[in-house]
């Protein structure tokens, strides 16, 4: 069984590294340190951590005011509250003036579990990817979470990181160079091409297994740029199979599948696409697993739905 792993704590261990290789950058935190787990960078670098307690909305107004003056403020909360809680503050003193802030919404998803809808970030990635000059980035394992917080400390601008809690195997190449707006194709065949980002990478890929035993070769492919989106290879994986499917743990209103169907929408005669992910709903009490075989974010679950739709058509 290969180490499974939760991005927040690779998130967590690369920022106390970024703190030791670069001194303008500080640490915000809304009294969630240990869930977000920069209590590593508090631990390591005390005078350049700031716990502003319950109060995400002056978090992010503080972080402001420090990008101002030359610091890169990585800010952090629950993914459902630095987004939705305080979206005034993040449009109009963040991206507006494209001020260099990272915003890491942690414990994103259906997978934050028994804590339900109140704490489930099923909209997140729409609300930052409207916003201008805001970068959204959803990291597939602990390898590409760790590329991506090394590099968000010198990629000028706003940028939010959604990380989860839900443990994966790494799925990309110790080595791998986190490179923004690339799609990264990970497997191979020409019957579906399936675009996933976030955990659902990996269960993507269980999906393809699966799918294999049927006499099914599934493309799977990283998309862990929301935004900017790769939309050059999105164009090259759909001109290359009859079938598209997007899968995220998020709405498909507005999330990785909305950003796919716009440019399979411009590109004219595209194949079929089908979005996985949450339905137009809110989430609810229950554990992560239930909750992700409930909307259908398995790997069999996906297999089956592939295997569904091609028979379909």
């Amino acid at each position: 069984m290969p180490e499974m792993q939760q991005t927040r704590f690779a998130y967590g261990t690369a920022l106390k590294e970024v703190g030791a290789e670069h001194p303008h950058v500080v640490v915000l935190d809304a009294d969630l340190y240990n869930s977000t787990r920069t209590v590593e960078f508090r631990d390591a670098f005390p005078e350049r951590f700031y716990d502003l307690g319950i109060a995400e909305a002056d978090m992010v107004s503080t972080a402001a005011g420090m990008a101002s003056t030359g610091l890169v403020p990585y800010c952090n909360s629950f993914a459902m509250f630095i987004t939705a809680h305080c979206y005034d503050q993040v449009r109009i003193q963040i991206a507006y003036p494209s001020l260099h802030v990272v915003l890491a919404g942690s414990s994103a998803g259906l997978t934050q579990g028994p804590d339900g809808a109140s704490h489930q970030s099923l909209e997140d990635v729409a609300l930052m990817r409207a916003l201008p000059n805001m970068r959204v980035l959803v990291p597939a394992d602990a390898v590409e979470t760790a590329a991506m917080t090394r590099a968000l400390a010198t990629l000028e601008g706003p940028a939010y990181l959604r990380l989860g809690r839900y443990p994966v195997p790494d799925v990309l190449p110790a080595d791998y160079r986190f490179t923004l707006g690339r799609i990264h194709t990970l497997r191979e065949g020409g019957d579906v091409a399936i675009l996933a980002c976030g955990h659902t990478v990996y269960t993507s890929l269980l999906a393809a297994d699966d799918l294999a035993q049927r006499g099914i070769r599934a493309t799977v492919a990283n998309v862990s740029t929301i935004k900017p989106l790769d939309t050059a290879a999105v164009r090259d994986l759909a001109a290359g199979a009859p079938l598209v499917v997007s899968v995220e743990e998020h709405s498909v209103i507005g999330g990785l599948g909305s950003a796919v169907a716009e440019v399979l929408a411009e590109m004219g005669g595209a194949p079929r696409l089908v979005r996985i992910g949450t339905q137009d709903v809110f989430g609810e009490s229950a554990t992560a697993d239930e909750l992700l075989e409930k909307h259908g974010l398995t790997g069999p679950r996906i297999a089956a739905r592939v295997a569904e739709e091609l028979a379909r058509r």
